[in-house]
């Protein structure tokens, strides 16, 4: 961790209930960022999820975004958060495959977030704020002090969602 700027990479899961982290998840393309978020507790956490779903279930990977919502959600009751008060917020997503003809076969950016939407409606959790689609990458924030969760899309400024 650099100046409490903690990268969260491809499947990887990062919680923090340090007020002066930031978690990041740099250039989400197709890839969805979910962070969950205890006001009372400034409790944080950023999954980055690759692929939909996990074709053997396997409870412990973030990878996916049906098995890793799932070990998020874990990960943060553990640490003391509670799931009715937590604000989560979703962003990626895109369409990275542009050209005709392959922009539908390959979507796996709008199948991500089909998922997330399902798992976390499953799970009882209903999102806040969510940036999702299109067709350029962006890079998430969550900051850990206050809960805010900013994006910046490439070439843009950095902007936060509510």
């Amino acid at each position: 961790m650099v100046d409490g700027m903690a990268s969260v990479g491809l499947g990887e899961i990062k919680i923090s209930g340090e007020v002066t982290d930031v978690l990041v998840a740099f250039g989400l393309g197709s890839c969805v960022g979910i962070g969950f978020y205890d006001p009372k507790i400034h409790l944080g956490g950023l999954l980055h999820a690759v692929l939909p779903q996990s074709k053997n279930n396997n409870e412990a990977e973030a990878k996916y975004v049906d098995t890793g919502i799932k070990l998020l959600l874990k990960q943060m009751v553990e640490a003391g958060a509670v799931p009715s008060r937590l604000i989560v917020r979703m962003v990626g997503g895109a369409n990275m495959l542009t050209a005709p003809g392959l922009a539908n076969s390959f979507d796996i950016g709008t199948r991500n977030v089909e998922a997330a939407k399902e798992v976390l409606k499953s799970l009882k959790l209903s999102i806040s704020a969510e940036e999702v689609g299109g067709s350029i990458g962006r890079t998430v924030r969550l900051y850990i002090a206050d809960g805010r969760m900013t994006i910046r899309m490439m070439g843009g400024q950095e902007r936060e969602i509510k």
